[in-house]
Parts: structure tokens; sequence; C-alpha cells
């Protein structure tokens, strides 16, 4: 019985790592064909289209889902008019969370998104309601191959950065939303294609939950992220070395 036990947690486990994969691609799917509407399909000419495609290769998503999503925008195929919406509350802990959705339906993506919220010890604000706890940033991650740390900070200011954190993990580089654009072509042709480049709600102040708050923010999280209209979840939260074990554990 163990060994079956154990056969059927890897099969769970599979299951649940295939259908996030899944839910990835649709995503990235949707992004990469708004992108390349908003603007050319081609992503030398479309900075929107450029980071998409980058965050698609990153997730392994193969070329040919790539082109066909290319494909859609420049055919006008499908008729989806998808329209990016944002939305703005707090979870547990007064935790400020904004997510940051593309649907062809508000009235579903909104009713999806407020009942996460209320399910998982949250309240869905008006807009603007934690935006203020949030600087909108364009941010670009270059790996540690790219340079040593000086070499990177000397390059990412002279390109325009407002910051440069590095850490063993990598160079972490941060930029105001004008300039996002110029910076990431300058550093990527000096130190190669970045890890990630987007632009992304940084936290200018940050909430401390307990451990039953940080369990129910985590939850609403997982929640909002497999829905199939949000893009990208941001909150303020701040969790010790020793609570996330726990929490994972």
């Amino acid at each position: 019985m163990a060994g079956h036990s154990q056969f059927k947690n890897i099969m769970h486990r599979k299951g649940k790592a295939d259908a996030a994969r899944s839910r990835a691609f649709v995503k990235l799917s949707r992004e990469i064909t708004v992108a390349a509407k908003s603007g050319l399909p081609d992503p030398a000419m479309n900075p929107r289209l450029r980071a998409a495609i980058l965050a698609a290769r990153k997730e392994d998503m193969p070329k040919d889902k790539i082109e066909n999503a290319i494909k859609i925008a420049a055919g006008n195929q499908g008729g989806d008019d998808y329209q990016n919406v944002r939305y703005e509350g707090y979870g547990a802990g007064g935790v400020a969370i904004i997510v940051e959705a593309l649907t062809d339906n508000r009235n579903r993506t909104a009713s999806d998104v407020r009942m996460a919220f209320s399910k998982h010890g949250g309240n869905l604000g008006e807009s603007g309601s934690v935006a203020f706890m949030f600087d909108h940033v364009g941010q670009i991650i270059l790996p540690v191959s790219a340079g040593g740390n000086d070499a990177v900070f000397e390059a990412a200011l002279d390109a325009g950065a407002e910051n440069v954190e590095s850490s063993p993990a990598g160079h972490v580089v941060t930029t105001t939303l004008e300039g996002f654009t110029a910076t990431r072509d300058a550093l990527e042709a000096k130190f190669g294609e970045a890890e990630r480049a987007a632009l992304v709600w940084q936290p200018n102040m940050t909430s401390t939950p307990n451990e039953e708050q940080a369990a129910q923010v985590l939850k609403l999280i997982d929640a909002l992220e497999e829905n199939d209209d949000v893009q990208h979840v941001f909150a303020n939260f701040e969790l010790s070395e020793e609570m996330m074990q726990r929490l994972a554990g």
C-alpha cells in the first residue's frame, strides 16, 4: 500500500506540474498575441512583444506555439479583444496585492478575482487603494555570468538605471518606466540577453503578517495565479526564512 500511495502522490504532483505548465503557456500565448497586436509583429521593433517572447523562452515554451501566437495577431484571427485590467486589494494581515490581468470578459474576471480574495481572507478594493504602496518600475535581471558586480553596476548606471542589486543569484537592475527600454537594450548589447525584463510593481512599504495570515495570503496568490486571465500578482509582504520553511513544509 505504501508503494501504491507513493506512486499516487508522484502522479498527483506531476499532474499539478503539467497543469501549471499548461496555464503558463496559455497566459504567455495571450500576452504574445496582445503584444503583437499592439505594434509591429517584429520583436526587434516591438519592445512589449520582445519581452513577451523572452518570458516564453524562459518557460521553455515551444517555438511553434510562440510563432502561432504571433500569427494569430498578424492575421487578426480569433476575434478576441483582450484588455489590460488591474485589480487592487488586501490579503490577510493587511498585505497589499496588485493583480494584472488580460481578459476578454471584464465581468467574469472581476467576479473570479473578487471571489478569490473573499475565499482566502482578503478584500478587493477600488482602483488606487493599494497602488501607493508600490512603485511601477522596469526590472531587468541579468545572470551572474553577465559580469562582475562593479562592471554591471557601472554599465547599468551609464545606461540610465535607477538602482542595481547584485547577489550570488544575479543582478537586479531597476529603471523608470520611461527609461526601461533604452536601459534594457544597452545592457543586453553589452552583456547578452537578460534572464527577465519586465515592468513590475515594486513595494515601497511592506507588511509582516503572522504565520496564519501568511498562509492565507499564499493560498490567495495561488488561487489568483491559477486563473487563466491573471498574468501577474504582486504583493508587499515580507516573511522570515524560518517562516518560509515552515510554510513550505
